[in-house]
């Protein structure tokens, strides 16, 4: 049976790739450690759907701790490959805690790619970010921008990571895949993005609050789209780079007046200053993902809007309490 390691497995993206992958007949092995960045209620929402399959194994363990990862891999079952899924996201918090994303994005990344070196992983797949590419790249953006000035500790300890991944694929012949996610959004997301801020926000007739003046571009990607274009890259070999976006960018009111469309009221919009690390505008080429993964997405935005808004009516009860701060 083919076995996967899945890191940060109760997060947005972890637990639909999990999901993806054990309907395709995989074991997945799940680790997370359950933090509470966000509200937890949403991993342990995210979780529960996948504990009772029989093929999917959890294990609460924080990628950040080298004692707890070297003791994972001494017990762990020979694997296929690792998904790098945990990380501590979003721009302007990174601007206020730095350390945290670089104890788990990079130092995180480090002991899961030793895992890989001394029990002969072969396939190593890193979630990495849009945010690495800045004002001064051309639109859209491809892998080969210059991505060596990032503009927030955030991107700046995803980019560590990409180098780090490089450095094990060089060294160890690791086969690697680094994916550059662009606005990831669907039912169950982050509640610090946009799409789930909004829902709440316009849902509940509170204000809804923009940075800047809501002309910035966002390439939104719905969150089924991006896990199926990561368990394709499971047959890559080599090391390689890739976007995974919608290339589709929408301009942030657009989006906020599809939302209120489809909840069906609408949006009291308070404008606040732009934050320094926000960039203008994201927009994927998604050209080699197209043609080394044979990956499109699939999703238009209303129709991803429709679907997290009825996700987020039916889970209303609770879902109106998570904090979008």
């Amino acid at each position: 049976m083919h076995q996967i390691l899945v890191a940060g497995v109760a997060g947005f993206i972890g637990s639909k790739v999990a999901e993806l992958f054990l309907a395709q007949g995989y074991h997945i092995i799940g680790v997370d450690n359950l933090n509470d960045a966000y509200d937890v209620r949403l991993k342990h929402w995210r979780l529960q759907r996948l504990l009772n399959h029989p093929q999917f194994t959890f294990r609460v363990t924080d990628v950040k701790d080298a004692v707890a990862i070297d003791e994972l891999g001494r017990t762990l079952p020979k694997v296929q490959a690792v998904f790098n899924l945990a990380a501590c996201a979003g721009v302007r918090h990174s601007v206020e805690h730095p350390k945290i994303f670089f104890d788990t994005n990079t130092c995180g990344t480090l002991n899961l790619l030793e895992l890989c070196r001394r029990k002969g992983v072969k396939k190593f797949v890193l979630a990495s970010t849009s945010s690495l590419y800045n004002h001064t790249a051309g639109l859209p953006f491809h892998e080969a921008l210059d991505t060596s000035h990032p503009l927030s500790p955030y991107a700046a300890s995803k980019k560590a990571a990409e180098v780090l991944s490089y450095t094990y694929h060089y060294l160890y012949k690791l086969d690697v895949t680094i994916l550059r996610y662009f606005t990831v959004y669907g039912p169950a997301g982050r509640p610090d993005m946009s799409p789930f801020r909004f829902v709440q926000w316009v849902s509940e007739g509170r204000p809804v609050t923009i940075y800047g003046d809501g002309q910035q571009l966002r390439d939104f990607t719905y969150v089924d789209d991006i896990a199926r274009g990561t368990l394709a890259t499971l047959a890559i070999p080599g090391y390689e780079v890739i976007n995974l976006g919608s290339n589709r960018p929408i301009k942030l009111l657009d989006a906020l007046s599809i939302i209120e469309k489809k909840v069906g009221r609408p949006a009291k919009i308070v404008f606040k200053d732009a934050h320094a690390a926000d960039i203008p505008a994201t927009w994927a080429d998604i050209t080699l993902a197209n043609r080394l993964l044979g990956w499109l997405p699939q999703v238009d935005f209303e129709t991803g809007i429709e679907r997290t808004v009825a996700w987020y009516q039916a889970e209303q009860t609770w879902a109106r309490s998570v904090s979008t701060d």
